[in-house]
Formats: structure tokens, C-alpha cells, sequence
């Protein structure tokens, strides 16, 4: 695997560790989190400056739609792995 994709993998990990704990202090709600990266989301959809191929908006798009699923996850009280929020991703997507 690319250096750059484990080092993303971890980045992400680390940010839906960041999110829970923003939540467990009670600093924003998960629904406040949640709404925050479907604004980036969002933005991204609608950026009109680049066209992207698919498979492009996909990839950018995989953070954000990977926090979200660990968001919903910790509201559950659940985890789980990143091979786990990836797959799920894949087949939402």
C-alpha cells in the first residue's frame, strides 16, 4: 500500500478519535460534528471550479463520509475498525 494512503488512514482514525472526544466533552453535539462535515461535503459537491472525474469526488469525498459513519458509530456506542468504516463507505457509496 502507498506510504501516503496508510498515513491517510491514520489521519482519519485520529480525527474520528478527536470527534468523539469533542462530543464526550460536550464542546459541539455529534449532530453539530455531523452537520459540520456535510457542510464540507456539500462544498465540495458544488465546487463548479474543477471538474472532477467520479472516481475523483469519491476519493475526496471518503474522509468525510468515513468521520460520519464513525460519528454514527459513537452514538451508537459502537466502533470499529477502518477496514470496517472503508467498506461500508463502498457500499453506500
Amino acid at each position: 500500500m502507498n506510504t501516503a494512503n496508510l498515513q491517510l488512514k491514520g489521519l482519519i482514525m485520529a480525527m474520528a478519535s478527536i470527534c468523539d472526544a469533542i462530543a464526550e466533552k460536550e464542546l459541539l453535539t455529534r449532530e453539530e460534528i455531523n452537520a459540520a462535515l456535510s457542510k464540507a461535503q456539500k462544498a465540495i459537491e458544488e465546487d463548479d471550479d474543477h471538474e472532477l472525474s467520479g472516481a475523483n469526488l469519491a476519493a475526496i469525498l471518503f474522509p468525510i463520509r468515513v468521520l460520519k459513519l464513525a460519528g454514527d458509530a459513537g452514538r451508537k456506542g459502537e466502533g470499529a475498525t477502518f477496514s470496517d468504516y472503508a467498506k461500508l463507505v463502498g457500499k453506500l457509496s
